[in-house]
């Protein structure tokens, strides 16, 4: 064997020990460094005459003239069609600073048929807690239209009463994090599995030291870490490029009951079961017969009603799971009846019943 075979196995098997590690960033999160929602009620103005003319906008838009010191006559009404009523959603990230500028999405609450060429109005947005994290306003972004005739036609693409505001909320508050409050981390996984948080934190242990790292569950691994903030942050960055294998995913199923989507991981496995799965097809069809009496008989001309009724069967073959038969085992084998997607299902539902299938069965 030559030395440049020597080294492109030796970069197979790197690359193939790289691709069964994860990232302690793709698996786990640390406890209390999160995003909050934030939502907020605003104005949209400057529309061309497709706002919602609803009693709540109305009554929103004079509020609005009443604060910015102009007096609307009581009885006046005012004609809300260029103004929309708007419901403002967002996420104000982790670590998040005043001033910081932050996406908005925008969305109609009444009968707006567009939002497009809108401009949002100072609007606060406020955390579960009722305070105010943000203030959003300008120009929004509708990937959406809507045209119409005289003749009543219309044509929607996409949504329209919906859109961005890129960088229209600015940060008004930050969210204290108990990140530079503690001497410890937790990390908690994304999936919880008992051999993945033992694996985590015996990766841990053999980087950064023994006893660094402790698995309090099959969720979350606690960690010492420095106090000081900027040794944190180092520490984590550390920390999150840590790669670890993942535990096996257990025998699962799933299937999916309003779309028909089967997936079965590679760990199920089914015990010797002989399975026949075939189709009854019944027709009916209605061939009615007309009677004609003879000439000199004196009867009527009668319509006999005649009902065919035909049964058909598909003739599928039994097939034979062996014992420990795997994924492509099975899915080979069902294929060859030529089953479809709802038939698989019934015959996985059969053998789960059976006690043959070694694997959990989920329906979502």
């Amino acid at each position: 064997m030559n030395i440049k075979t020597l080294l492109l196995i030796l970069l197979f098997s790197a690359n193939l020990a790289a691709a069964e590690n994860e990232r302690v960033k793709d698996i786990a999160d640390v406890a209390g460094v999160r995003s909050n929602q934030l939502v907020g009620y605003g104005l949209v103005v400057g529309l061309d005459g497709s706002g919602d003319k609803n009693p709540f906008t109305e009554q929103s838009t004079r509020n609005m003239l009443t604060q910015l010191g102009i007096t609307v006559p009581a009885g006046t009404k005012l004609d809300a069609a260029n103004v929309a009523a708007v419901m403002l959603t967002t996420d104000l990230p982790p670590f998040a600073k005043p001033g910081q500028k932050i996406d908005v999405t925008v969305s109609s609450v009444g009968k707006a048929k567009s939002l497009r060429g809108g401009t949002l109005l100072m609007t606060p947005l406020k955390g579960a807690d009722g305070k105010v994290y943000a203030i959003a306003q300008g120009n929004l972004v509708v990937g959406g239209l809507t045209a119409g005739g005289a003749d009543g036609s219309r044509i929607t693409v996409n949504i329209p009463s919906a859109g961005r505001i890129p960088g229209g909320a600015t940060v008004e508050r930050a969210v204290p994090s108990p990140f530079t409050d503690s001497d410890s981390l937790v990390l908690n996984l994304h999936t919880p599995d008992f051999t993945t948080a033992n694996r985590l934190a015996e990766s841990i242990n053999r980087t950064l030291g023994p006893g660094t790292a402790a698995a309090l569950d099959g969720s979350s691994v606690k960690v010492r870490a420095p106090r000081d903030s900027n040794q944190k942050v180092a520490f984590m960055s550390v920390l999150e490029n840590l790669t670890v294998e993942p535990g096996e995913a257990p025998a699962r199923i799933i299937i999916n009951s309003r779309t028909g989507t089967v997936v079965i991981n590679r760990h199920v496995t089914v015990t010797p079961a002989a399975v026949s799965h075939g189709n009854l097809t019944v027709t009916i069809s209605e061939n009615p017969e007309i009677s004609q009496p003879n000439a000199l008989a004196g009867g009527q001309t009668a319509i006999v009603p005649r009902t065919d009724v035909e049964v058909a069967e598909d003739a599928n073959r039994m097939f034979l799971f062996d014992p420990g038969v795997g994924l492509d085992q099975i899915v080979r084998a069902v294929n060859q009846v030529g089953a479809a997607p709802s038939d698989l299902v019934a015959i996985l539902e059969a053998l789960k019943q059976a006690g043959a299938l070694r694997a959990e069965l989920i329906v979502i």
